[in-house]
């Protein structure tokens, strides 16, 4: 297996989805407190890249696992078939991820407090169900909300609590900050999955995949991406009324106009290899400005 391969079979460049969250749950840390635990963050940087490459080589490997005879998919699309690839390699990256990770995140929990654990435990269920178990989560309607979540919210959550575990306590006024920190992101990979099920429709009802957009219809599912594109925004700016980010993040709806247009060109035509990369780009678009803005409010001590 060479990188390449490598590269596709853990999604690479789709970490996008969790370096970003952990960046913001950093900056919060310093805006408020100026208070972060280094080799705390460089552990659960690792615990958490790990995870998330398992994840996803357990989404491909199920996908293959479960794929059905009427059409190509295993052995023309899904990058298991495709690269022939060894099952037994695979199963032992996977397992050798996940089994790395969770021992990082058991020491990391010993270290501080095992409010840790209990996140951590939500997180390695929600994405080892996501694609795993007799009905995966990825095949129900609740995947985007499941993705969006545990990247969006839970990611930053746990990266806070890791380094104020010591000085705030673990209540409902932190959970709501780290809510409204985390909504614009957690709605941008949500609607990333949205799309991609969108695209996908038709593959997945034949591999008896019934997701949100089975239910909704692509009409509906597509008015969600546009309702979830701006409230990306509305939180972003709801975010710095309530002083959870500094004032420089409003500068984020210079990018609005671009994340727009791209939402509109997807909105016409929903291909999988054309349009959906603009999902992409509007999730990267919005996570890189909010994060890159907070840092910016932080050096010029906007607040």
């Amino acid at each position: 297996m060479n990188f390449k391969v490598f590269a596709e079979l853990v999604e690479l460049k789709a970490k996008t989805a969790s370096i970003f969250p952990f960046l913001l749950g950093l900056l919060y840390s310093w805006y408020h407190y100026q208070h972060i635990y280094i080799g705390n963050m460089l552990l659960f940087f690792i615990s958490m890249v790990l995870f998330n490459m398992a994840v996803d080589i357990m989404d491909n490997y199920m996908d293959f696992h479960n794929a059905t005879d009427v059409h190509d998919y295993k052995h023309a699309t899904n990058i298991i078939g495709r690269e022939k690839l060894s099952l037994n390699l695979v199963r032992t990256l996977m397992w050798s991820f996940i089994f790395i990770s969770a021992g990082i995140g058991v020491y990391l929990a010993s270290q501080t407090s095992w409010i840790i654990l209990w996140l951590g435990m939500f997180s390695y269920a929600m994405g080892i169900f996501y694609s795993a178990g007799p009905i995966p989560l990825s095949s129900l309607p609740v995947g985007e909300v499941t993705s969006g979540l545990t990247m969006g919210l839970v990611i930053p959550l746990i990266c806070i609590y890791l380094n104020l575990y010591d000085i705030v306590p673990f209540n409902s006024t932190l959970i709501f900050d780290v809510a409204i920190l985390s909504l614009p992101a957690a709605f941008a990979i949500s609607n990333l999955m949205l799309a991609n099920n969108t695209c996908d429709l038709k593959e997945d009802e034949l591999n008896e995949r019934y997701t949100l957009v089975h239910y909704l219809g692509k009409t509906r599912a597509v008015r969600l991406f546009k309702i979830l594109v701006l409230a990306s925004f509305l939180f972003a700016t709801l975010g710095v009324f309530l002083d959870i980010m500094p004032w420089s993040v409003l500068f984020i709806w210079l990018i609005f106009p671009k994340v727009w247009k791209n939402t509109q060109l997807y909105a016409e035509k929903q291909i999988k290899t054309k349009t959906f990369p603009l999902a992409i780009k509007n999730l990267a678009l919005i996570v890189f400005s909010q994060t890159l803005l907070f840092a910016v409010g932080i050096l010029l001590n906007i607040s």
